[in-house]
């Protein structure tokens, strides 16, 4: 699982989180029946934004959920998950840029596909998917041709681009191909006026998701001569917090002019969680209990100690997203939650090109793990796993429950250090300062 918008349970009210996961596990098992039991491994977070739009428009009714069967990630219990057109959409997206992601794992020969029967291997396994996700794309009327011409052109731009060079001109390709999703939700769901404002909201989707790629990257890439858009352009990071809050501002606007049944849930995702990932990556978290805009410790951002762009305070908590007791519940049903609680690497739209670093991974993990997970490990940045090698440790990670439950781990593929979406809640209950976004949230 991998992505940038990664839900705190801690901030979702229970109603919304068994909704959440619908959306997710709709989206895994949209993979499997339509792709087959291994294209489950590129589900995310992302990726069951476009269910959820599609849902949000068209409304819930019955033929929209169906009770699965028990899941080890739900501590063997059943659920209602999301089924129909909005699910299998999300699927095809998902599986597209997964292929992608392949084609250029084997393309920078990382890790095993440095050897040339097991590039082959991938080579098949990314054109597999990429008929895979094609045959459904048709079938809803999506020409998924434009995400396979927007991942092409990246490499292009990335060779070209310099010093001086505008950072949009870098992330062009991943607004393009996620406002073709987002737009195509309208479609699904009977609603066409709504195709250009969430176009508008699927582009500077894109663009959050290859910056917040590249911001978080940025320390690893340097180190070990990685692409990063940010250095490549000479970018700043207050430059790259700037374009981060105008397009959490663009989105939010885009929403207003949508039309939804139920855009309930829609809007925590892409107003307030967004919010929160933009955070995370900047080091500039707010605590809950502070003032608003005073930054949690560690770094002080970009603007000091000055409320941030578009609101101060930590829109997250209180009303109908607050807190919790400690612990709480496993985001899937199960057990307790750990140390750090629910989380997910880095997802797809980063910069990953030829040479590039966006990928799959995540750090770290809680003590008594092995030292490569853990905060004892080596410094220095690893040598990132190969396709196969990758997919053996994120089958690991994913069966023992680290992905969503450790505070740090150590990513599958690129062996990089991201940090579980928990890590900075501390949420009590008592955690709303206010909604600076006209959102239909209790207490705001």
């Amino acid at each position: 699982m991998f992505g940038i918008v990664r839900p705190c349970a801690h901030r979702l009210t229970e109603g919304l989180k068994v909704e959440w996961m619908a959306h997710l596990c709709g989206l895994c098992l949209a993979l499997r029946a339509d792709h087959g039991q291994f294209a489950r491994v590129v589900t995310n977070y992302d990726g069951l934004i476009v269910s959820v739009l599609t849902e949000a428009q068209a409304g819930l009714t019955e033929a929209g959920r169906r009770t699965a069967g028990p899941c080890p990630l739900r501590a063997m219990r059943t659920a209602p998950v999301a089924r129909g057109e909005g699910a299998r959409l999300a699927a095809a997206v998902s599986l597209v840029l997964a292929s992608a992601k392949i084609r250029d794992h084997v393309a920078d020969r990382d890790g095993l596909l440095a050897r040339r029967p097991v590039a082959a291997a991938a080579r098949r396994v990314a054109r597999s998917w990429d008929r895979a996700g094609a045959r459904t794309g048709r079938e809803l009327g999506f020409d998924t041709a434009v995400l396979v011409d927007a991942v092409d052109r990246q490499t292009g731009l990335e060779a070209l681009a310099g010093p001086g060079t505008s950072l949009l001109v870098v992330t062009e390709p991943t607004e393009t191909a996620t406002a073709a999703a987002f737009a195509h939700t309208a479609v699904l769901a009977g609603r066409p006026g709504n195709a250009e404002p969430l176009a508008e909201a699927g582009r500077l989707f894109g663009r959050l998701a290859h910056l917040l790629d590249a911001v978080e990257d940025q320390a690893a890439d340097d180190a070990t001569g990685a692409w990063n858009p940010l250095t490549a352009t000479g970018t700043s990071r207050e430059e790259a917090r700037r374009l981060a809050d105008d397009a959490l501002h663009g989105i939010r606007l885009a929403l207003k002019d949508a039309e939804f049944t139920d855009g309930h849930l829609a809007h925590v995702l892409l107003a307030h969680e967004l919010r929160a990932s933009v955070d995370r990556a900047f080091g500039t978290t707010t605590c809950s209990h502070g003032a608003p805009g005073a930054p949690q410790g560690g770094t002080p951002g970009p603007y000091g100690s000055q409320p941030h762009p578009y609101g101060g305070g930590n829109p997250y908590g209180g009303g109908q997203y607050g807190g919790h007791p400690q612990g709480g519940q496993h985001p899937y049903g199960g057990g307790p939650v750990g140390p750090g609680g629910p989380g997910g690497p880095g997802g797809y739209g980063g910069h990953g090109g030829h040479g590039g670093s966006g990928g799959f991974g995540g750090p770290g993990g809680p003590g008594g793990l092995p030292p490569q997970f853990g905060a004892g490990g080596p410094q220095q940045p690893k040598k990132p796993r190969g396709f196969l090698a990758g997919c053996a440790m994120f089958t690991w990670l994913f069966c023992t429950c680290r992905i969503c439950c450790a505070k740090e781990y150590e990513g599958p593929w690129s062996r990089k250090k991201r940090e579980g979406c928990c890590r900075d809640c501390n949420c009590d209950g008592n955690c709303c300062n206010g909604c600076d976004c006209c959102c239909p949230c209790d207490g705001c």
